[in-house]
C-alpha cells in the first residue's frame, strides 16, 4: 500500500481507539479479472471512513467480501473480532445483527407500510419483544431520520429521499455497531444529498456507531469523511483525510479533486 504524502496522520479521540474492523491484504478475482490485489483498510470506533474509486473499481465487491456474501481468494477480514470467511451461516447471522447496511437501492419491500419494514429486521433475527417495545423501536427509528408521520404509508407513496431515510431508520433499529453506507447519495437531487449527508453525520454524534462509506460523491465524502481511502486499480493507493488528499499532486488522486 502507497503511503500518505503527508506523514503525520490526524490523531484518533477516545471514541476512535479501538478498531472494529480490520481488512487485511484482501484479494478477490472473478476468473483472469483481479478486483482487489492486496486491499487493506481497516475502521475504529465512532468513525466515518470512505472508500472512494470509479465505477467497477470494486467497492461493492469489498462491501460483499465484508459482509460474507462473497468469498476472497485470500486475505483476512475481521469484524468485531470475528474472521468473516471462516465464519459459517448461523454465524454470520449474528454478526450481521451487529451491522447496519443501507442498500444503493434502499431495497424497500414494497408490499409492506413502513412500519413493518422496520419490523421486518426485528423479527428476520427472531427478536423476541413485546408488541409495545417493537412500537416504540420503530417510532424511535422514525423520528431519528424526521418520518414519523410516514409509519402507516407504503415506499410507493414516498419520495426517493423519504425512501432512502426509512431505510436508513430501518439499519438503526437494530442499533448497529458498524454501518456500512453503499454510494448513499447516488440519483439524489442536491437538496436531498445533503439531508442524507446530515444524516450520516448525525447517526455518527449519536450513536457513536462506525460507518464504511462507499462513494463517488465527492461532496458527501468531503462532508462526512474522518479519513478517506483511494481505491485505486484495486488496491489502497493512499489514504488521508480529505484536507490532505485534495492537496496531492498525484495526477490518480487529483482526477478525483478536479
Amino acid at each position: 500500500m502507497h503511503t500518505t504524502e503527508n506523514k503525520e496522520r490526524p490523531a484518533q479521540n477516545a471514541e476512535q481507539g479501538k478498531a472494529v474492523m480490520a481488512v487485511r491484504n484482501l484479494y478477490k478475482s472473478f476468473g483472469s479479472h483481479k478486483v482487489l490485489i492486496d486491499f487493506s483498510v481497516s475502521l475504529h470506533s465512532g468513525e466515518n471512513v470512505v472508500v472512494l474509486g470509479k465505477s467497477g473499481s470494486g467497492k461493492s465487491v469489498l462491501i460483499k467480501c465484508i459482509i460474507g456474501l462473497l468469498k476472497p481468494d485470500s486475505g483476512a477480514i475481521e469484524v468485531l473480532g470475528e474472521s468473516i470467511p471462516d465464519l459459517n451461516d448461523e454465524a454470520l447471522d449474528a454478526i450481521r445483527m451487529k451491522i447496519g447496511f443501507l442498500f444503493q437501492s434502499n431495497a424497500l419491500y414494497d408490499s409492506m407500510t413502513v412500519r413493518e419494514n422496520l419490523e421486518f429486521p426485528l423479527r428476520r433475527h427472531s427478536i423476541t419483544l413485546m408488541h409495545e417495545d417493537v412500537d416504540q423501536l420503530v417510532k424511535d427509528a422514525l423520528e431519528d431520520v424526521k418520518l414519523a408521520h410516514t409509519i402507516d404509508m407504503m415506499p410507493a407513496e414516498l419520495s426517493g429521499g423519504m425512501r432512502k431515510r426509512i431505510a436508513l431508520a430501518r439499519t438503526l433499529i437494530l442499533k448497529p455497531a458498524i454501518i456500512l453506507y453503499d454510494e448513499p447519495t447516488t440519483g439524489l437531487d442536491p437538496i436531498t444529498s445533503r439531508e442524507i449527508i446530515d444524516l450520516i453525520k448525525e447517526v455518527q454524534q449519536k450513536y457513536h456507531a462506525a460507518s464504511l462509506i462507499i462513494s463517488h460523491d465527492m461532496n458527501c465524502v468531503r462532508m462526512v469523511a474522518d479519513r478517506v481511502v483511494m481505491l485505486i486499480d484495486g488496491r489502497n493507493y493512499r489514504e488521508g483525510t480529505y484536507a490532505e488528499l485534495i492537496q496531492s499532486e498525484d495526477p490518480a488522486i487529483k482526477a478525483f479533486f478536479e
